[in-house]
């Protein structure tokens, strides 16, 4: 058979390949340099889209519309149907970039094929990503710039060229180029865009000092630039920062974890059965301990309404006496579900004791301590992921719990009746299949929302109608201050007195609240009252008649344009107008000898108050190192605090509005709806007294998990 002419020996070509490619140019050190490296951003790629899922799943819970929610969830299956081709593209990039430094052209200062991002984006959403990558690249280059310049320049000589960092394929700028160039085909909004943009850094660029540390140790043993000084070592604080990802995967809380078990030595035991000593201990299966908590959770529904009532670990004990005795066999837990029993039954203990969760709460979560004990035992990385469905779904009923008080009635409240059938529904239908909790906890978030955007829409009316108020305080406060000013030891007639403290006041504090007190129409307004209030009081200057006459016709314009623009009603003053022309007549009168009218001292402050208001306390001054105003200054908007009534009754409420104008702290339930109005002072002396306490609306149970490691460490030390 001939060769067709179209038709290459497939032995022929590989080889031809090999010889021209560039690849067959680069040193054998670079490509060791290159594939250490590329096996780093893999997996670093992977950790990225291994948590991305749970991130987009969070943004998508605190979406503050359906809409916003919708972008989320569509990233999400976006990013699964595209994450292999993204990693792929990634690499293909990376490992072509190496190849570009063999055609590198110092005269043009660029690589032969630079990185173009080619993309749709509006303009805006460009700058918006390009200041992401600025910002993330000057992290990497002041962190470990030092490091990454001496790879260049080991590369360089290598290569004997003269490129800068910003086109060594290690560097951050060519990196985010390479996640930018590979995900440009994701469907997904900027909002998403970025937010990948900060997964990337945290998953891949995080990691830089041990890439630049690797590439520098394997060219350094090979000698290239052998004598360059060692970079220093990273401070504490950027390898805190940049470990975060490991203590996250690798945490302290893994029931794997040599350091836990070791912290728990001292209570193993405590699951064991009451037999012979001279019976040998055979450990059960962890499929056998399932189905034993499978059987007492089914009697957890029936239990007494008091938490305490339940002893999960003496109930657990009683039942392998039981099996033991039955087989003849002294069955005993496995150390590691043992483990995972005695962390989970310290968890709960801890959760039922916290202040925080409502009383009549406790005995609905408490009935929650075997499924999460199941999902314990089956999924391995539930101490140790801050995110899975079952923690977060405790942590979810815990933080919409925070506001239920116990006056809310939990046989009519929709929050306690919710939370009682995701209660049910574990018990009832949890086997051994840990997908329930995603279902419950979506199910769960959605009804969340709902509650949560109907409470924020009613809380944003309150502020804006609190702030109208604080706003109209100040302009009332301006208005007392100018009539002060103006009346304050002046003689004049009654009916004058009142139609300016009645009525003149209004017009003042409408100007004030539409235009405020620096404008002409402001100026205007106080003019008038000061002619008015001129013109009915005595004057010895002979030329005082001749003035008020020149006065008169356009004071009284004044006063009904300022009336009239306030909306009074015409009809209601006319008898005012009536009696300022008498006054006016008598006093024109007066200089030929006429009986003066009546007149009477303003001596005391004038106050003005709306018709709902009382009369203000006393004001108290507290100082400014006092603990409960330094508890105060640490309140934030949403932040939870409970206010004892009495003995029996707490009210749970949450800040919802400071009017930094008036300082007021204004307090709503959890349906949004205003209960509790407080003054920076009065607030302060209720923290001091103890009649009021902040709420911890941390993570329930990564709370309590941090309690019990924190006391088992401090019991261990003590030994």
């Amino acid at each position: 058979m001939h060769n067709d002419g179209n038709v290459v020996p497939l032995r022929k070509a590989t080889t031809d390949q090999a010889t021209h490619s560039p690849l067959a140019r680069l040193p054998v050190i670079l490509l060791q340099v290159r594939d250490k490296a590329a096996q780093q951003l893999r997996h670093g790629l992977q950790e990225l889209f291994d948590n991305a899922d749970d991130t987009l799943f969070e943004m998508a819970d605190r979406a503050r519309n359906d809409v916003e929610q919708n972008i989320f969830f569509e990233a999400m299956r976006d990013l699964r149907l595209k994450r292999k081709n993204i990693e792929r593209g990634f690499l293909e990039q990376f490992f072509e970039a190496f190849v570009g430094l063999t055609q590198y052209d110092p005269t043009q200062n660029t690589l032969p094929h630079p990185l173009v991002y080619e993309d749709t984006a509006p303009r805006t959403d460009d700058m918006e990503r390009s200041v992401a990558i600025e910002t993330m690249v000057g992290r990497v280059l002041k962190r470990d710039g030092f490091a990454l310049d001496q790879l260049t320049a080991r590369l360089n000589a290598l290569l004997g060229e003269s490129f800068d960092d910003q086109h060594n394929p290690l560097g951050p700028a060519l990196l985010c180029e390479f996640f930018l160039q590979a995900g440009r085909n994701l469907g997904v909004e900027i909002k998403v865009k970025l937010i990948l943009l900060k997964l990337f850094e945290r998953y891949v660029l995080a990691n830089t000092d041990r890439l630049y540390a690797e590439a520098n140790q394997l060219l350094s043993a090979t000698g290239v630039l052998p004598d360059l000084k060692p970079p220093p070592a990273r401070r504490a604080s950027d390898q805190a920062a940049a470990s975060v990802r490991d203590e996250a995967n690798a945490s302290e809380h893994s029931q794997t974890d040599e350091g836990v078990q070791e912290l728990l030595q001292h209570v193993r035991g405590s699951v064991a059965p009451t037999l012979e000593p001279s019976v040998a201990a055979q450990p059960i299966t962890t499929r056998d301990l399932l189905r034993l908590l499978s059987h007492l959770q089914q009697y957890v529904p029936a239990l007494s309404a008091a938490p305490d009532d339940f002893d999960l670990r003496n109930q657990l004990e009683q039942l392998l006496t039981r099996v033991s005795v039955k087989s003849g066999k002294s069955r005993v837990v496995g150390g590691a579900d043992e483990d995972v029993i005695n962390l989970i039954a310290m968890v709960f203990e801890c959760i039922l004791d916290d202040r925080n969760l409502p009383d009549s709460l406790k005995t609905l979560i408490a009935r929650l301590q075997i499924p999460m004990l199941k999902v314990a035992v089956l999924d391995k990385s539930f101490f140790s992921r801050s995110s899975h469905p079952a923690r977060r779904l405790l942590n979810e009923i815990a933080d919409a719990a925070l506001g239920w008080g116990d006056c809310d009635g939990d046989g009519r409240d929709s929050l306690y009746l919710r939370i009682e059938q995701v209660v049910q529904r574990l018990l009832t239908d949890f086997v051994d299949d840990p997908a329930i909790f995603s279902e419950l906890l979506a199910d769960f978030l959605a009804f969340t929302s709902d509650e949560r955007r109907r409470s924020e829409l009613l809380e944003q009316r309150l502020r804006d109608a609190e702030e109208g108020r604080a706003k109209t305080e100040l302009a009332r406060q301006r208005v007392e201050q100018v009539l002060n000013q103006a009346l304050l030891g002046k003689v004049l007639p009654p009916a004058v007195l009142t139609f300016v403290q009645d009525a003149w006041s209004k017009v003042l504090l409408l100007t004030c609240l539409k235009h405020g007190d620096q404008c002409a129409e402001w100026q205007a307004d106080v003019q008038t009252m000061q002619q008015l209030i001129w013109s009915v009081q005595r004057h010895d200057d002979p030329q005082a008649s001749l003035r008020l006459l020149a006065l008169v016709p356009g004071l009284l314009k004044s006063l009904r344009d300022g009336l009239s623009s306030s909306a009074f009603d015409p009809f209601a003053t006319s008898e005012f107008f009536s009696e300022l022309e008498t006054l006016h007549v008598r006093l024109l009168e007066n200089a030929e000898g006429a009986e003066p009218p009546a007149m009477v001292e303003v001596s005391q402050q004038i106050v003005l108050r709306l018709a709902d208001e009382g009369t203000p306390p006393a004001a108290v001054r507290l100082p400014h190192d006092d603990a409960g105003l330094r508890q105060v200054e640490q309140l934030r908007l949403g932040s939870w605090v409970a206010f004892e009534e009495d003995e029996e009754h707490t009210l749970r409420c949450k800040l919802a509005a400071i009017i930094e104008a008036t300082g007021k702290y204004v307090f709503v339930d959890r349906t949004g709806m205003k209960v509790l109005e407080h003054s920076r002072t009065s607030l302060a002396l209720a923290f001091r007294r103890g009649a009021a306490r902040a709420l911890d609306d941390t993570l329930l149970f990564d709370r309590a998990l941090e309690s019990v490691l924190g006391n088992l460490r401090r019991l261990n030390r003590g030994k």
